[in-house]
């Protein structure tokens, strides 16, 4: 974990990594309306200096308190978790920073503007081809439990040599991060969720029982999506979560 921040915290402070990282998220979201990136101002910018155009609108769990209504709150909640899976899973490349305030959202338009890109990751096909049906099966339940197994292996999560203690925590964890995609409770109320506090039990066992820490992109690519989930609960966001995973997972382009 310290490995990892050290080089996000590096990685946060290249500006000229970040212009490039907030460019090609431009180009990416171009044809997606309801997104607004920041264009980069190449001549203010530097190695010490980032300049952008300056994006209008309040941080998005505010905006849900204060602006949106009931079905604009499921609206955005949508878009972002289809955001994040199209991030992982079609581009490949993913703003890994959750803090709310990079998400605003401007009242008079409905747009969501995304800011800061300081924090970005590119994942590899393999990668991504064996952490998408580990997603499919979490989300169909303990009764794929075998498969969650063979891509955790696949993945690096499990070395093969984990006690009964061990996998049960694992399987019980993946299951309830998966269960805002479960086919029985569609839509989702994230509002209503409390994956994090149901989840500490199997957290505590893993940390105890873990044999070999996860692999490096799986750090980040957890915190944007529990980013993700709170951010949906902070607005009250009730989302088809399971619709969008099966039309990401319809459309995948697999390299393997």
């Amino acid at each position: 974990m310290l490995e990892v921040a050290q080089t996000e915290l590096l990685q946060e402070c290249d500006y000229e990594a970040e212009a490039q990282s907030t460019k090609k998220f431009k180009m990416l979201l171009a044809e997606y309306p309801e997104f607004s990136v920041p264009a980069v101002v190449p001549s203010l910018s530097s190695k010490r200096v980032l300049t952008t155009e300056w994006m209008s609108g309040v941080p998005i769990d505010r905006a849900a308190k204060e602006e949106m209504s009931v079905d604009e709150r499921d609206r955005v909640g949508t878009r972002l978790l289809w955001l994040s899976l199209t991030e992982l899973f079609t581009f490949r490349f993913m703003q890994t920073d959750p803090n709310w305030s990079n998400f605003l959202y401007d009242p008079r338009t409905h747009q969501l503007s995304l800011i800061d890109f300081g924090a970005c990751q590119q994942y590899g096909p393999q990668f991504v081809d064996s952490y998408l049906p580990l997603v499919r099966a979490c989300a169909d339940g303990e009764s794929q439990r075998d498969a969650i197994l063979h891509y955790s292996h696949e993945l690096g999560f499990l070395t093969g040599g984990e006690s009964r203690t061990m996998l049960d925590a694992h399987v019980n964890a993946a299951v309830l991060v998966g269960s805002p995609f479960d086919s029985r409770r569609q839509p989702f109320d994230f509002g209503a969720q409390d994956i994090s506090k149901r989840i500490a039990s199997d957290v505590a066992t893993m940390i105890k029982e873990r044999l070999t820490p996860p692999r490096s992109e799986i750090y980040t690519l957890h915190r944007r999506l529990n980013g993700c989930f709170q951010l949906a609960s902070r607005t009250g966001s009730t989302i088809p979560a399971r619709e969008i995973l099966l039309d990401v997972y319809a459309r995948h382009k697999w390299h393997v």
